[in-house]
């Protein structure tokens, strides 16, 4: 095999890797467009596959876009954003249908995909930091692809425009600092008004003058920072963090779901999904699709802080949201009191990757199930489902999934053996141009 191979692309794998088959050898290729003819360098070259990326494109696809991001093909932030959207969609929902096919399930029906923004989305992100003066001194972004070398970004289309305008100075606050090589990563988050938090991962302690600079930082760019010495559970208002402030979450951030006339608070390090505007299209539709009724009993696993327990309670008699987190069930039960839900929900702390049919049992019958693990998915509680009478399951229940191989896995479970029938299903693009895969599903 020579280092370079002339290929026509047939498909997209899972990784949004182009797919050509060559005298029966399977060949995914990075960068790469179904329908194109490329010549590629071959990177790793196996017996039954091999893998490489494009070195030229010889015969391009009509879906083909010319990157907006630099640094788009060293970052692994991004990996479709030379592919227009509606081929974006098109691999996503095609990922779905084939994962769904091979639980040995067809929906009655395919949904229509949900969109948000393509660009300036992301409200959560995680940027990695080391400190390297041979490469520079100060690397700041997201992971190389296929490396665990940090992709050294001065500008992110994806993220806000406020965000993507500190990466530039936020380079030179941390070089500035007396511990920048123990400083591993700050995460960022941003509210639906504008409001930006910075987390600091520190793994020694600050000295005054980084106290300074951090605080003049935050003044001169209109952003609060956290502290984070240890844990998730240690992150503070910088303020607060050393001493200086009661400890009060005055820095929360909040996003809103207006359809239901709620606000939603949450903590910078809180799962929350990033794109802010498909979120409210997803719980939306999430709702729709569920039907609850002022008479309905609704059962809302992985509820977190309340992303579709509160919706819920505005539209049926109770809801009770499960949750492994304590942490985040004490602002789901604030949440509730702050938008005057009380009465209508209830809140349990229990590990859901363990329950059983008994447990299930004990929590009384519910017509309505909402479901929204994560990558795991819910086997545990697909199979409590399972095992339950027919008199006493759910009459229908909404998957959300971030992960196409076990929500089809778990649906199977409710199919094959609880007699759930699956009447549709689509994709929501909650992550454009990666490879991620969220969708929503009805059973009943």
């Amino acid at each position: 095999m020579t280092d370079a191979v002339e290929l026509d692309i047939q498909s997209l794998d899972g990784r949004a890797r182009g797919v050509a088959l060559r005298e029966g050898k399977r060949f995914f290729i990075e960068g790469a467009l179904p329908g194109e003819r490329v010549r590629a360098a071959i990177e790793r070259d196996e017996p039954n596959y091999a893998v490489g990326g494009v070195r030229t494109v010889l015969r391009a696809s009509s879906q083909r876009v010319a990157p907006r991001c630099p640094h788009f093909g060293v970052c692994g932030g991004c990996v479709l954003q030379h592919a227009d959207a509606a081929a974006q969609i098109a691999f996503k929902q095609r990922e779905l249908e084939e994962a769904l096919r091979r639980g040995g399930l067809t929906p009655a029906c395919m949904l229509p995909p949900l969109h948000g923004p393509d660009w300036a989305y992301r409200h959560r992100a995680r940027l990695a930091l080391r400190f390297i003066p041979a490469r520079g001194g100060v690397l700041l972004g997201f992971h190389e692809r296929k490396s665990s070398f940090v992709a050294d970004i001065r500008v992110c289309h994806v993220l806000p425009a406020a965000v993507s305008d500190l990466l530039e100075p936020l380079h030179g606050l941390v070089a500035g600092l007396s511990i920048p090589h123990r400083i591993p990563q700050i995460e960022v988050a941003a509210g639906d008004d504008g409001a930006v938090v910075l987390v600091l991962r520190h793994l020694l302690p600050l000295g005054d003058d980084d106290l300074d600079q951090l605080r003049l930082f935050a003044a001169r760019h209109g952003v609060a920072w956290w502290l984070q010495p240890g844990g998730p559970e240690t992150a503070a208002p910088l303020d607060a963090a050393m001493g200086g402030g009661d400890g009060a979450m005055r820095d929360e951030l909040v996003y809103g779901l207006p359809r239901f006339g709620l606000a939603m608070r949450f903590r910078p390090t809180d799962f929350i999904q990033s794109n802010l505007a498909a979120n409210r299209a997803l719980v939306s539709r999430a709702l729709d699709l569920l039907e609850a009724g002022p008479d309905d009993r609704v059962l809302d696993l992985f509820c977190g802080l309340g992303n579709f327990t509160l919706p819920l309670a505005t539209e049926a008699k109770e809801v009770l949201g499960v949750e492994g987190s304590a942490g985040l069930l004490e602002r789901a039960r604030r949440a509730a009191a702050d938008n005057g839900l009380l009465a209508r929900t209830r809140f349990a702390c229990v590990d859901l990757f363990k329950v059983d049919a008994g447990w299930l049992r004990a929590q009384g019958r519910f017509d309505l199930m909402l479901l929204d693990p994560p990558r795991e998915g819910a086997r545990a509680v697909a199979e409590a489902l399972a095992a339950l009478a027919p008199a006493e399951r759910p009459r229908r229940i909404v998957y959300v999934s971030c992960n196409p191989s076990t929500l089809a896995r778990d649906a199977a479970i409710m199919a094959h053996r609880g007699g759930y029938r699956l009447k549709a299903c689509g994709v929501v693009n909650m992550f454009p141009h990666t490879a991620h895969v969220e969708s929503v599903s009805v059973l009943e």
